[in-house]
């Protein structure tokens, strides 16, 4: 990845990331950030309410976009300055969320971009609207991943819980599959 100079940005450029809303990245999430809204984790609770089942925090939904700016446009080395959102619909477990950031200005004296953020589901649907306020880099950063693979990375990424789990099966003490299991209802992606 090369992070963009104000110099090689124009209103109209534009980039996109797309993720899936997949149960372990979403209780993740929610865990790393504290937010255990029921609506987010229980099945339960969710079935009762005007959505009939779990969705994505609105935040794990913005921080899209936020991967768009610090990857892509103006990408490595940008300083994400504001942002306002406007949740338009909800998004889903399985739903695919489409990030886009369209440069509207640019500001080469102060060195800022204004961008137009949207997150489209699978179906084309808006669901976030905003805009947001960024700073380029003032050189061009290079930057690339460490090596290791998607293999190693999930090994690092194992919550606390599956680390115990496998050190005691290790040891020869029988350990039920559902001690490793997040919590999961039985939407796409997740083990129950």
């Amino acid at each position: 990845m090369i992070g963009l100079t104000i110099d090689g940005i124009q209103v109209g450029d534009a980039a996109e990331v797309a993720r899936l809303a997949a149960d372990g990245d979403i209780t993740d999430f929610v865990d790393a950030v504290g937010d255990h809204n029921p609506i987010h984790a229980d099945c339960e609770y969710a079935a009762t309410t005007m959505f009939k089942e779990r969705i994505a925090p609105g935040i794990w939904t913005a921080g899209l976009i936020s991967a768009v700016i610090g990857t892509r446009l103006p990408g490595p080395g940008a300083i994400y300055l504001s942002q306002d959102l406007k949740f338009l619909k909800p998004v889903m477990f399985g739903d695919t969320i489409t990030a886009r950031a369209e440069v509207l200005e640019v500001n080469r004296e102060k060195n800022r971009l204004r961008l137009r953020t949207v997150c489209t589901n699978q179906r084309g649907e808006p669901v976030l609207t905003g805009e947001a306020l960024v700073m380029p880099s003032r050189v061009p950063v290079v930057y690339e991943k460490a090596p290791g693979g998607a293999a190693w990375m999930a090994f690092w990424a194992l919550s606390p819980l599956a680390w115990a789990a496998q050190g005691l099966a290790l040891w020869g003490f029988p350990i039920s599959a559902r001690l490793a299991v997040r919590h999961g209802c039985g939407s796409p992606g997740s083990v129950t």
